[in-house]
C-alpha cells in the first residue's frame, strides 16, 4: 500500500581514456554526474520554462481554463508529429496508388490523429499548420513545402490527398495556409502589415502551387466554362451521393463548392503575388493574371445556375445527358463556401503596385458583365480598400441571414455543416427518391463512405474557422455600414468564435460541453479534441483526439481570448 519516487535523469556513458585510463565525465571522488543527482530539478527548470513559453501565446485577461485549453491543443498538436514511411513505387502498394509511382514519404508529418489516423491528409495538414506557426513557424512551412516537393506532388502538379487514395482530391487550401503562416510569423517578428516577412519562403511555395493550379484548371473543369466539378473535396457524406464515383445516369456535377475553392485559390494566389511584387515588381503580371481567372470564376458561379435567387442560396448543379441541369437543393456548407472566396487590399499596398492596379482597371471597364459583383476597385470599401469578393453585399446578406437562424445553420457550438431545416424536410433526389439527405445532430446516418464520418449535421472547426476570418474580411471592406440585425460582422464573427471556444471551456455548472454527458471525463482536467461536435448539444465525436484541425481553437483563444 505503499508508494515511493526514484528520480533518475540521463547521461553520458562513462567510458575509460584511451590515453591513461582515467574515467571521463566526472572528477574522480566525486559524485557531481550521478544520475540520481538533480533530477527533480532538471524536470522543474523545464516545466518553468515551458510555462513562460505558452505564457506569452494567450492575450492578456484569458482565464486560467482557456489558457489551459489552448496549451494543451499544442501539446496535441507536437503529439500528432510522427515519422512516416511510404514508397509508392514497391510491388504491394494499393492498386488505387498505382498512379503515384513517385511518391516517397520519409518524412517527420503532423498527423490528424496519431492513433486512428497516423498518415497524413493533404487539407488536415493545411489547417495544422495555422495553429503551428503560432509556436514553430519553421515547421509550420516546412510542412506544406513537404507537399509539394518532387518526391510527394505528382508529375502532373496534383498534390496527395492521404493514404487511403491519394488521387482523392482535397480542397486547395494550401494556399491561403501558407499565406495565412506568413502573416503569423511576421507579426511575431514584430514587423507591421506593409513590411515584408519570410518571402523566401513564400517564393519558394508559390511557384509550386502555380503547378498545382494549373493540374486543377486542366483535370477538373470537365466543360472548360469556369465551374469545377472537384469531387470528394474532403466533405465524405455530404451529398446525396458519392462525389468521387460515377454519377447516377451519368452527366457531370457543377459543384458550388469545387468552383468556391478555385475562386478562394485564385484569390490566395493573387495575395501572395501581390505581397512578392512589393520588392519584385515583376510578379504584378502573374497577380494579375490570379485576378482576372477569379473574375471569371466568379461570373461563372454567380450566372451559370449555381445560385438560386428565390432560395437565396448556392446549390450543386446534376447535368444528365440531354436534360437541363437539375439544382441539388441541399442547405449545406456546400453553399456557404462561395463565402470563404474573398481578400482585401488596402490603399497602401494598391498604391506600391501601380501597374497591377491600372492593367486591372482597364480589364474591369473592358469586361463589365464579368466583373459584377466579382472586384470592387477605389471607393467601393472602405478607407479606399479594394474587395475581391464571390459573394457581394445582397447575397452575403441574404446567405447570412440563414448561416445565423437557430433553425438552420447556427447551434449554440457554431455553424452546422448541413441546415436543421432539413431534419423536418429532408432532401429527395428526384430521379432517385431512395436517395435523400436528412439532418443528423450526431453520427452518421448513411452508408456512404462507410458512414465513415458525418458532414450532414455536426460542427466541423475548419469550415467555421473559415468562415469566422471571411467574416472579419469582409468586415474589414464594408466595416459598420454592413450590419446584420444592428451587429457588424465583425461582431457575428467574434460571436462564432467565442461559441467554437466554448466547446471546450468549462460553463457556468462547471461542464465541458465537448464531453457530453460522460461523467467521467467531466471530472478529469484534460481536454480531448474530437473530430466533429454534436449540433445540438456540444459533445464530441468521431475520433477523440484529432487534434490537427480542431487545433484551431488555439488560434482562436490568442486571437480573441
Amino acid at each position: 500500500g505503499e508508494s515511493s519516487e526514484v528520480w533518475l535523469r540521463l547521461k553520458r556513458e562513462i567510458t575509460p581514456s584511451p590515453n591513461n585510463g582515467e574515467i571521463v565525465g566526472r572528477e574522480q571522488g566525486s559524485n557531481q554526474d550521478s544520475p540520481v543527482i538533480g533530477g527533480k530539478g532538471v524536470i522543474s527548470a523545464r516545466l518553468a520554462e515551458a510555462d513562460a513559453f505558452y505564457a506569452t501565446l494567450a492575450p492578456k485577461g484569458a482565464s486560467d481554463d482557456a489558457k489551459r485549453v489552448q496549451r494543451e491543443a499544442f501539446a496535441g498538436l507536437i503529439w500528432g508529429k510522427q515519422f512516416y514511411h511510404f514508397d509508392a513505387s514497391r510491388p504491394l502498394v494499393q492498386n488505387r496508388n498505382a498512379a503515384w509511382q513517385t511518391l516517397h514519404a520519409a518524412d517527420v508529418l503532423s498527423m490528424p490523429d496519431p492513433w486512428e489516423y497516423p498518415w497524413f491528409a493533404a487539407w488536415d495538414l493545411a489547417f495544422h499548420a495555422i495553429p503551428f506557426a503560432l509556436i514553430d513557424p519553421d515547421f509550420a512551412k516546412h510542412q506544406l513545402q513537404l507537399l509539394c516537393r518532387e518526391w510527394y506532388m505528382h508529375p502532373s502538379g496534383q498534390l496527395p490527398a492521404y493514404e487511403w487514395n491519394f488521387s482523392d482530391v482535397n480542397p486547395p487550401v494550401h494556399a491561403w495556409a501558407a499565406l495565412r503562416i506568413y502573416k503569423i510569423e511576421r507579426k511575431k517578428m514584430g514587423k507591421g502589415r506593409g513590411e515584408s516577412g519570410d518571402t523566401d519562403f513564400l517564393e519558394r511555395i508559390f511557384h509550386k502551387l502555380l503547378l498545382n493550379f494549373t493540374w486543377w484548371v486542366n483535370r477538373k473543369d470537365a466543360q472548360g466554362n469556369n465551374i469545377f466539378e472537384g469531387g470528394f473535396l474532403g466533405l465524405d457524406n455530404i451529398g446525396v451521393f458519392d462525389r468521387s464515383a460515377p454519377l447516377p445516369g451519368g452527366g457531370t456535377l457543377e459543384q458550388c463548392d469545387g468552383t468556391a475553392w478555385m475562386a478562394m485559390f485564385s484569390l490566395n494566389m493573387l495575395a501572395i503575388a501581390l505581397e512578392l511584387a512589393r520588392t519584385k515588381p515583376a510578379y504584378e503580371d502573374v497577380a494579375l493574371k490570379f485576378a482576372e481567372h477569379f473574375c471569371y470564376i466568379a461570373h461563372a458561379l454567380n450566372e451559370l445556375g449555381l445560385w438560386n435567387d428565390e432560395d437565396g442560396f448556392y446549390y450543386d448543379v446534376l447535368h444528365l445527358p440531354g436534360q437541363p441541369g437539375l439544382p441539388l437543393k441541399v442547405r449545406s456548407i456546400v453553399g456557404l463556401i462561395p463565402l470563404f472566396a474573398v481578400e482585401v487590399f488596402d490603399a497602401d499596398l494598391l498604391a506600391a503596385v501601380p501597374g497591377f492596379t491600372e492593367k486591372l482597371s482597364w480589364f474591369l471597364k473592358r469586361k463589365p458583365e464579368v466583373a459584377q459583383d466579382a472586384a470592387h476597385l477605389g471607393d467601393e470599401g472602405q478607407n479606399h480598400r479594394a474587395i475581391f469578393a464571390l459573394v457581394g453585399p445582397r447575397r452575403l446578406r441574404r446567405i447570412l441571414e440563414r448561416v445565423l437562424d437557430e433553425e438552420e445553420f447556427l447551434s449554440p457550438y457554431g455553424i452546422r455543416s448541413l441546415s436543421k431545416w432539413h431534419e423536418k424536410n429532408p432532401y429527395v433526389f428526384p430521379p432517385d427518391p431512395s436517395l435523400t439527405v436528412e439532418y443528423a445532430p450526431s453520427e452518421s446516418t448513411t452508408a456512404i463512405f462507410g458512414g465513415n464520418s458525418n458532414w450532414r449535421g455536426p460542427v466541423w472547426l475548419p469550415i467555421n474557422y473559415l468562415l469566422i476570418e471571411s467574416l472579419q474580411k469582409y468586415d474589414f471592406a464594408y466595416g459598420t455600414d454592413f450590419t446584420i440585425d444592428g451587429t457588424d460582422l465583425w461582431g457575428v464573427a467574434e460571436k462564432l468564435s467565442h461559441q467554437l471556444t466554448n466547446l471546450f471551456l468549462r460553463d457556468e455548472n462547471g461542464q465541458r460541453p465537448c464531453f457530453g454527458g460522460v461523467a467521467h471525463l467531466q471530472n478529469q482536467e484534460h481536454v480531448l479534441f474530437h473530430e466533429y461536435f454534436h449540433a445540438d448539444n456540444g459533445a464530441g465525436l468521431g475520433a477523440s483526439h484529432q487534434t490537427g484541425w480542431t487545433a484551431l481553437v488555439a488560434k482562436l483563444i490568442a486571437q480573441s481570448g
